[in-house]
């Protein structure tokens, strides 16, 4: 089985990932885990922290000559701008005072996290809590992304909206959502993505933040990944699981789960054809590619819906921890809108868990063994 664990703080040496369960012989390009760090740290909205940092993966354990060795893989992760903060970030040395946050913000995990781990300074809570953690999990899922290459599985997103501004129909063509990064919204459509610039200039002024859409495409994944038998083994609870945990996303959606809810049957379930040459298929795909918790083979198609981000240049209301006085929330630097950039952390969550399904089903101890248990199952 598949395993990843993630440390580190946003303003500290760097993030820590471990990917446990990896078979050996898998080669691994490190520039194309850097391109999708690069690709997580781009998306127009971003704030100046995106500026200072140019992550760049260094792979410590478990790969030799560009293949892995079937033992946990460690990487590192270095922030450039510890050099800022390391005063106040060292593990033994530090000056408390200084960068102390005593004002929670709204919609954060600073009030519940400070009262849960019972600390006075809330940056204990915000260094770990921040969505600088994604990096890691991003370059994890890059790895696991380039071992499901050699089984012709690949992921895409596209942004379906932000803000207010929605794209007017579902794109289920490939080939034009692989060419999102073109664009600084990640939005295939030319005159929506105009409509949502102007939408994340409007709210950067106003001192506000925006949310929105994305929508991620797996494509190739045999049928059978997941099971019915137990529900903490149904596919789709599980990339829900993985998707709900990347900070700030608060809604996931299989398919089309929320509009099929509103329609009836005849309307929503994909009729089954075979055909000799390509066995069995959907003229549609409303399932989302997922049929009583498991992969049916068709594309696996899923949104997700990211609040916007809790701190506003604007800010909210609050209370001082201290004192209880009513206040204005802690601003720390940050993003107006990260929409973009979550599509692209979502996209190496759910490959993530796709990897720890085509495990379970077809898990050896090399590659070889896995492709022909694979080969043999399809």
């Amino acid at each position: 089985m598949l395993r990843i664990l993630t440390a580190g703080e946003s303003h500290g040496k760097g993030l820590m990932g471990i990917i446990e369960g990896l078979p050996s012989n898998v080669t691994l390009d490190h520039q194309e885990i850097n391109q999708d760090l690069f690709r997580r740290q781009q998306g127009y909205g971003r704030g100046d922290r995106m500026k200072i940092e140019r992550d760049q993966v260094e792979v410590i354990t478990g790969v030799r000559g560009g293949k892995t060795l079937g033992s946990p893989v460690a990487f590192l992760i270095n922030n450039r701008d510890y050099e800022n903060w390391q005063e106040h970030m060292d593990p033994f040395e530090v000056n408390k005072e200084e960068r102390r946050v005593i004002s929670p913000r709204p919609g954060h995990a600073d009030l519940t996290g400070q009262r849960k781990y019972n600390f006075t300074d809330i940056r204990n809570v915000l260094e770990r809590s921040s969505a600088r953690e994604t990096a890691v999990r991003t370059a994890a899922g890059s790895i696991i992304k380039q071992f499901l290459k050699n089984f012709n599985i690949e992921v895409y997103s596209h942004v379906v909206g932000i803000g207010n501004v929605q794209l007017e129909s579902p794109i289920q063509d490939i080939e034009l959502i692989k060419k999102a990064d073109k664009s600084p919204v990640r939005c295939v459509h030319q005159q929506t993505e105009a409509e949502i610039i102007k939408a994340i200039d409007e709210a950067k002024k106003e001192g506000d933040s925006l949310g929105g859409v994305f929508e991620i495409h797996i494509t190739g994944v045999p049928y059978g990944l997941g099971s019915y038998v137990q529900w903490d083994r149904k596919l789709d609870a599980k990339l829900s699981y993985a998707l709900m945990s990347i900070q700030g996303i608060k809604g996931v959606e299989i398919g089309y789960g929320f509009e099929n809810a509103s329609k009836v049957g005849s309307q929503v379930h994909d009729e089954i054809f075979y055909q000799e040459d390509k066995g069995y298929y959907r003229k549609t795909n409303c399932a989302g590619g997922i049929e009583g918790g498991m992969s049916n083979g068709e594309t696996i198609i899923i949104r997700c819906g990211m609040k916007p981000i809790p701190t506003l240049y604007k800010p909210l209301q609050t209370v001082n921890i201290e004192n209880k006085e009513t206040v204005l929330a802690t601003v720390e630097r940050s993003d107006t809108c990260a929409v973009p950039a979550a599509s692209i952390v979502a996209e190496m969550v759910a490959i993530g868990v796709i990897g720890e399904e085509f495990m379970r089903k077809f898990g050896g101890d090399s590659l070889e063994e896995i492709t022909k248990r694979w080969k043999d199952y399809i």
